[in-house]
C-alpha cells in the first residue's frame, strides 16, 4: 500500500526546489556565522567568546523543536507548518541583522531556531508523500545539494561579507531566499495531514531534554579544561534517551514509536549516519583550522582550499543514481565509506613544508564521494517505512542527523586537543592535525561495516525509473 498522493508535474518538478531552498538556507546559516563573529564582537562591545551563544541557542532550539516536527506537520497540515516556519526564520534573520547588543542577538537566533528546525523536516516529508519509491531517490538526490556546498561556502561567504560589506549581511541573505521559499511553497507546496493524530507531550519533553542535554554537551566539549561538568551533562543526556525507551516501551502512541527499530534499513541508515559523520562531518571544520593555525594563511584562504568540495559535490549528484542502480545500496555504502576513510588519511601525509595546493584535489575528490554517501544514507534509511511511520522515521533522521553533525565536530576537536597535549607532535602544532586526520579517517573506514548489516537486495524499491 502506497502513502504517495498522486500530484500534477508542475508540483513534482518544483518541489525538490522547495525543499532545496529550505536546506540551503539552513546549512548556509550553520556556517557562514563561524568566520563573522569576531566583527559581530566588535561591533557589539562583547568578547568573541561570549559570541558563541549566537551559535549555540541556534544548535538547542533545533535540538528542541526537531522532535515535534513530524506531529506537528501531522496535524496542521505539511504546507502551513512549512510556511510558517519558513517566515519564522526570515523574522529571526531580518531580527539578527538589527540586533543592538547579545541578548538581541540570542533571541533572534532562537526564533531563527525554531524555524529551522521544522522547515526541513516538513519539506523532506512532503517529498516523501508525494514522490513513489522509484522517483524518491532522483527527487531526493537534488533537494540536499545544498546539504552538501552549504557548510563549505559558508566560511567562504561570510569571509567576504564581513570584509567587504559588513556582518550585518550575512543574515539579510536569507530574507530574499525566504520570500522564494515562501512564493514557492504556497503555489506548490501539498498540505499533507493526518486524520488520527496524538500528541505524545510526556515522550516530547523527556526526547527534548535529552537532545538538549546532548547538544549542550558536545557544544562545551571543546573545553577540554574542565571535563566533570561536561561528561555529567553528557551522560544525563544519556539517561533520559533510555528513560524516553522506557517511556516508549508503555506508551501505545510514543513521538517515535519503538518498532521505527524493527525496520533494518532504517535501524542501519541511523546508525551508519551516526558512525560515518564522525570523520566526515569534522574534516570542513579542522581542514580550515589546519591551513589558519598551522600554515599561518588568512581564512578566505583556507575557504577557497576547501572549495572544490562543493563543485564536485554538485558533480557527484549526476553519477549516484547510476552507481546505486548498478552496485547497489549494500556495496556502494560499504565501498564508498573506506574510500571517504582512505582521503581523509591522506590529509595526514603533507608536511607543514609541503605546498597548500596539495590538499586541493583530495578535498575535491572527498566531496564527490560525500555527494554519494548522503543521498545513499538519506534514501536507505526511509526506504522501507510503512505509511504511518513516515512522519516520525523522518523527524527522528533529521534529529540524528543533527546530532551526528554535532557529535562529529566535537569528536574531532577532542581528538586534536588529545594530539596537542602528547610528545608525539614534537612541538609542532601541524603534526596533531595530522595524526587527527590519521585516527578519524581510520574511524571512518571501520564504520563502513555498519551497511554490511544491509541485504544486497535492500532498496530495490527505490530503484530510478530510467534505470
Amino acid at each position: 500500500m502506497s502513502e504517495v498522493v498522486s500530484q500534477p508535474n508542475s508540483i513534482k518538478k518544483i518541489l525538490p526546489l522547495i525543499l532545496a531552498t529550505a536546506i540551503f538556507m539552513q546549512m548556509l546559516d550553520s556556517t557562514i556565522l563561524n568566520t563573522s563573529l569576531p566583527a559581530i564582537a566588535r561591533d557589539l562591545k562583547e568578547s568573541p567568546l561570549n559570541m558563541q551563544n549566537a551559535i549555540i541557542s541556534y544548535v538547542l532550539t533545533l535540538a528542541v523543536f526537531m522532535p515535534a516536527s513530524g506531529f506537528l506537520a501531522d496535524r496542521f497540515g505539511t504546507k502551513k507548518v512549512f510556511i510558517v516556519s519558513i517566515v519564522l526564520f526570515s523574522l529571526g534573520s531580518l531580527f539578527c541583522a538589527i540586533s543592538q547588543n547579545l541578548t538581541h542577538l540570542v533571541i533572534s537566533r532562537v526564533l531563527q531556531g525554531i524555524g529551522g528546525s521544522l522547515m526541513t523536516p516538513v519539506g523532506k516529508l512532503a517529498l516523501i508523500k508525494t514522490f513513489d519509491k522509484n522517483e524518491l531517490l532522483k527527487a531526493m538526490n537534488f533537494a540536499i545539494i545544498p546539504a552538501l556546498i552549504g557548510p563549505v561556502l559558508g566560511p567562504l561567504v561570510g569571509g567576504y561579507m564581513v570584509d567587504y560589506l559588513s556582518w550585518h549581511w550575512i543574515f539579510l541573505i536569507n530574507i530574499p531566499i525566504g520570500l522564494l521559499g515562501i512564493t514557492l511553497g504556497l503555489k506548490f507546496m501539498p498540505n499533507y495531514k493526518s486524520a488520527d493524530v496524538d500528541f505524545d507531550l510526556k515522550g516530547f519533553l523527556i526526547f527534548a531534554a535529552a537532545s538538549l542535554l546532548l547538544s549542550i554537551s558536545l557544544e562545551l566539549f571543546g573545553d577540554l579544561q574542565n571535563t566533570t561538568p561536561v561528561l555529567i551533562v553528557f551522560i544525563l543526556g544519556f539517561l533520559f534517551m533510555y528513560y524516553y525507551y522506557r517511556h516508549a516501551k508503555r506508551d501505545e502512541s510514543p513521538i517515535f514509536p519503538l518498532n521505527l527499530f524493527q525496520v533494518r534499513t532504517f535501524r542501519v541508515g541511523i546508525v551508519g549516519n551516526l558512525a560515518t559523520r564522525l570523520g566526515i562531518s569534522s574534516v570542513p571544520l579542522l581542514l580550515p583550522l589546519m591551513i589558519q593555525i598551522a600554515y599561518k594563511q588568512s581564512a578566505v584562504t583556507s575557504g577557497w582550499i576547501i572549495a572544490p568540495m562543493a563543485l564536485t559535490a554538485i558533480f557527484g549528484k549526476s553519477y549516484v543514481i547510476k552507481i546505486l542502480d548498478k552496485f547497489g545500496y549494500r556495496q556502494t555504502l560499504m565501498i564508498n565509506t573506506f574510500i571517504i576513510g582512505t582521503l581523509i588519511c591522506l590529509l595526514a601525509i603533507p608536511d607543514i613544508n609541503t605546498s597548500l595546493y596539495w590538499f586541493v584535489p583530495i578535498i575535491a575528490i572527498l566531496g564527490f564521494f560525500n555527494s554519494i554517501q548522503f543521498t545513499s544514507m538519506n534514501t536507505i534509511s526511509i526506504a522501507d517505512l510503512r505509511n504511518f511511520q513516515t512522519s516520525s522515521g523522518n523527524s527522528l533522521l533529521s534529529v540524528n542527523q543533527q546530532l551526528a553533525i554535532g557529535f562529529g565536530i566535537a569528536f574531532g576537536l577532542i581528538v586534536l586537543k588529545i594530539f596537542e597535549n602528547t610528545d608525539l607532535i614534537h612541538g609542532e602544532p601541524h603534526n596533531a592535525f595530522r595524526y587527527t586526520f590519521l585516527t578519524i579517517g581510520i574511524l571512518t573506514i571501520i564504520s563502513g561495516f555498519v551497511f554490511r548489516r544491509l541485504h544486497i537486495s535492500d532498496g530495490k524499491n527505490m530503484k530510478s525509473k530510467e534505470s
